[in-house]
């Protein structure tokens, strides 16, 4: 029988309870990631969860342990490939997924990355000043040239299309441009919470939308209740409030005199009189009325 370093022992019973003493794990992919700024985004997410990174057969042993006391936490055994890590949280997995979004930068490419998205550069004045420059901008496939003293791009140009690798020596003209295409950041595979499992395409939202969404739908369901009178804990209050506002209003319009609308119908009362003296003519000394 193969001997087991206790090291992996010691891992993997860490890993395991890790997985079992908090709400929500995750396994995201570190790849790609240089160590210093990787370090960054253990710090920058620290407060909200916590990442251990391992070899791919501990974290899958981890989480055959952590089964024995979180059921179905092993589907996310699927989702360990490529540099998988292990991330912790006890946040909703909505907001450490956009913890996780905050992490990525952009960094400039050294060639031989595949581009992730279009890489373009758009017509316009450059920082360089005229000279051996344009030549070497036009042999990266850059349409520059010289106007009016000053090295432009004449148009606009899709460098790399998506999914194609960057060639070296357009790599380096990129980072001189300060265009800089490579997205670092974790990769987010699958967090469990409660039995379930949730992906990207699904926590990929956007909070402050759908938090408009939500205020807009409550106001709406407030409006309809208040418009149908449908009681309950919540919109009682309202109704109350409301059927005092129109019973105070029927008063005032019927001059039903009481406590509270004997201010208001004296105040109708006198704005109805001075409304009536206006179009009253004054009369002469000789109490004839005053001729037209």
């Amino acid at each position: 029988m193969a001997h087991i370093a206790q090291w992996k022992h010691g891992e993997v019973s860490e890993l395991t309870s890790l997985m079992t003493r908090h709400k929500i794990v995750g396994i995201i992919d570190i790849a790609g990631i240089p160590a210093p700024q990787l370090q960054q985004m253990r710090g920058n997410i620290r407060k909200k969860a916590l990442i251990r990174s391992a070899k791919n057969t501990l974290i899958l042993k981890a989480l055959d342990e952590a089964e024995k006391q979180v059921s179905g936490i092993s589907q996310l055994k699927a989702e360990v490939t490529g540099q998988a890590a292990v991330i912790v949280t006890d946040v909703n997995p909505f907001a450490l997924f956009k913890e996780i979004k905050a992490t990525r930068t952009n960094a400039p490419a050294k060639g031989g990355e595949t581009a992730a998205k279009d890489i373009e550069v758009t017509a316009g004045e450059t920082h360089f000043k005229p000279g051996p420059i344009v030549g070497e901008l036009q042999k990266a496939g850059i349409p520059a040239a010289i106007q009016e003293g000053r090295v432009v791009i004449k148009s606009d140009k899709v460098l790399v299309e998506a999914g194609k690798k960057i060639p070296k020596e357009l790599a380096q003209m990129l980072s001189r441009l300060e265009i800089y295409p490579i997205e670092l950041g974790l990769n987010l595979h699958a967090v469990f919470e409660k039995g379930s499992i949730y992906k990207p395409d699904v926590l990929d939202i956007d909070m402050d939308r759908f938090m408009g969404q939500l205020r807009t739908a409550s106001l709406s369901a407030l409006g309809l209740v208040m418009e149908t009178a449908w009681i309950s804990k919540g919109t009682i209050q309202h109704l109350v409030t409301k059927a005092h506002r129109s019973a105070y209003a029927l008063a005032i319009e019927k001059n039903i005199v009481t406590k509270e609308t004997l201010n208001q119908i004296l105040a109708k009362a006198q704005a109805s009189m001075l409304s009536v003296s206006s179009q009253v003519k004054p009369e002469s000394n000789e109490g004839e009325k005053t001729p037209t």
